[in-house]
């Protein structure tokens, strides 16, 4: 599922995307014929995604081989969240997704997220990602 259209601009600190999927009827999030402001929440978690691709994307690859190895991540929680809007369906704008990193190192990274429309805020808050979950498994 992807609900981002494009890439506005991006560096290694922060991304902006933008979406109109939030206004389709067959949205795959949709539930009850309504998309909930707490949708905003995987909007902002695609956003995270695709930055952590491009970081990755410009990063030098394992020895030689020029192609980054893939690290999968994991959203495990999100605070502050703050829903401006019941819902996201009846926005007519499209949305603006943004994603600054707070904080961070190989293991997990802090963002601070915000979803708008026409510059105004819909949903905010932070979300900490936690990176090559599979092996955090494995370290203990």
């Amino acid at each position: 599922m992807c609900l981002l259209d494009r890439v506005l601009e991006w560096d290694d600190n922060r991304i902006r995307c933008s979406a109109a999927s939030h206004r389709a009827g067959d949205n795959p999030l949709r539930a009850h014929g309504r998309l909930s402001a707490a949708c905003g929440i995987e909007y902002a978690a695609q956003a995270m995604a695709v930055h952590g691709a491009l970081c990755l994307a410009g990063a030098a690859g394992p020895a030689g081989t020029g192609t980054p190895a893939p690290r999968m991540g994991m959203l495990t929680s999100v605070r502050g969240v703050n829903l401006q809007v019941p819902r996201l369906d009846d926005i007519a704008a499209d949305l603006v997704v943004q994603a600054g990193r707070v904080s961070g190192d190989r293991n997990a990274i802090v963002y601070e997220f915000t979803v708008r429309a026409d510059e105004r805020i819909l949903v905010s808050g932070r979300a900490t990602v936690i990176l090559d979950i599979d092996a955090m498994g494995d370290s203990g």
